[in-house]
């Protein structure tokens, strides 16, 4: 695996280093690129000393033929990443400008193509990189979004690059899952779920929605088709992937059983409410001093549902618990007939966290555990088992 790793001219240059080390401990292959801005910040030599290759800086250089150049490395690499991406080279990509070596390779690059972006939050606003940006996420490149924090310029918000570790994570998920789900339906629920009591007030948990939109943005980026079933959440929904909105547990219910039928893997990550008021109350409940009580009643299991269905598909569960985590994980596994589940302890305030740890059961009785891993990394590990199942389901191939 060869990895072209596009460095342009900003503050955050200076993490590319550590993606080429983090490359480097998964054996791959890495060309860098440096623009001329980039070397403003950082030497060619820091690149060089460490990935043992000469980096390119220049479109021409003496000695060497740079324009074909740029279509022997097109034509090499299984990647191209560019840690971190300008307001000025998302500019360039996505208006076919070519006036340097990294510009020139992207138009003659058809391998993946993944992006970093970092920059002052009002220019990551603007709407001209918003534009930008939409129209390369057309184009089926990936991008992991800036976080918010304290920029370099001094102003908070929006721009900060992404944790290396998650970067690292998508770039290998985009090498190591290629099209490994091309042709495959895949469904991904995500969320929590809301069951009313009245007008103002409701029950419902703490999921982010993290875990699931994870999944479903790293089974897109191994060529599947996608469908996500989401309760509320602050996320975007990843490039390419058709998302369905709902709010409580009956109308998840509803959509995913219109799509499970069509669907090769199904995968369960929404913390769906168990119970739901008896009644939704139409006037706002009045505080009269006395104690009050709430009826709930169980709301439908839309998990032990698909169980109890499926066919073809390759059923995935999640399982939160906050004690005996391993028993009562195996034990759900079974009753409701799932292929894989996936069982992680919440007592200690996971909620909303980038990196998770978690313990990847199968049918087979065969257990594997992720500590302190970025969720989209996770995810990947996810489907790779899921393809296994798939795979030892359609048994040996014949001669």
């Amino acid at each position: 695996m060869k990895v072209a790793l596009g460095v342009t001219g900003g503050i955050a240059a200076y993490k590319a280093v550590e993606v080429l080390r983090g490359l480097q401990k998964a054996e791959v292959q890495v060309q860098v690129l440096l623009t001329r801005s980039a070397r403003r910040f950082l030497a060619p030599l820091t690149f060089e000393a460490l990935s043992g290759q000469p980096v390119i800086t220049d479109m021409f250089r003496s000695g060497q033929n740079w324009s074909i150049e740029h279509i022997h490395l097109a034509q090499e690499i299984g990647l191209l990443a560019v840690v971190p991406a300008t307001a000025n080279i998302l500019g360039k990509f996505a208006h076919g400008i070519a006036d340097d070596f990294l510009s020139t390779l992207y138009l003659s690059c058809a391998a993946p193509v993944l992006l970093a972006p970092a920059m002052n939050v009002e220019m990551w606003h603007h709407p001209a990189v918003r534009a930008n940006v939409d129209l390369l996420r057309k184009r089926g490149h990936v991008f992991v979004d800036p976080e918010p924090g304290m920029l370099a310029c001094g102003m908070e918000g929006e721009g900060r690059l992404a944790q290396v570790e998650l970067i690292l994570s998508a770039m290998l998920g985009l090498l190591r899952g290629g099209e490994s789900l091309a042709g495959l339906k895949v469904l991904v629920t995500a969320g929590p779920t809301i069951e009313d009591i009245d007008p103002v007030r409701f029950l419902s948990n703490r999921s982010s929605g993290k875990m699931g939109y994870a999944l479903a943005r790293a089974a897109r980026m191994r060529g599947a088709e996608v469908a996500l079933v989401s309760g509320p959440t602050a996320l975007e929904v990843p490039a390419g992937v058709t998302a369905i909105q709902v709010r409580s547990a009956a109308e998840m219910h509803l959509e995913v059983w219109k799509l499970f039928p069509h669907m090769d893997l199904v995968i369960k990550a929404a913390a769906v409410a168990d119970f739901r008021p008896a009644g939704r109350a139409a006037e706002k409940i009045k505080k009269s001093g006395q104690a009050a009580t709430l009826a709930l009643v169980p709301t439908e299991d839309i998990l032990a549902g698909l169980g109890a269905a499926k066919k073809h598909q390759v059923l995935i569960g999640f399982s939160a618990e906050t004690g005996d985590l391993l028993a009562h994980a195996r034990e759900k596994m079974i009753r409701k007939n799932v292929d894989l589940m996936v069982a992680n302890d919440v007592s200690a305030g996971v909620f909303g966290s980038d990196t998770s740890t978690v313990h990847i059961l199968s049918s087979a009785g065969e257990r594997e555990t992720l500590e302190n891993r970025p969720k989209l990394e996770i995810a990947h590990r996810i489907l790779d088992l899921a393809l296994h199942v798939r795979a030892l389901r359609a048994g040996p191939v014949s001669p």
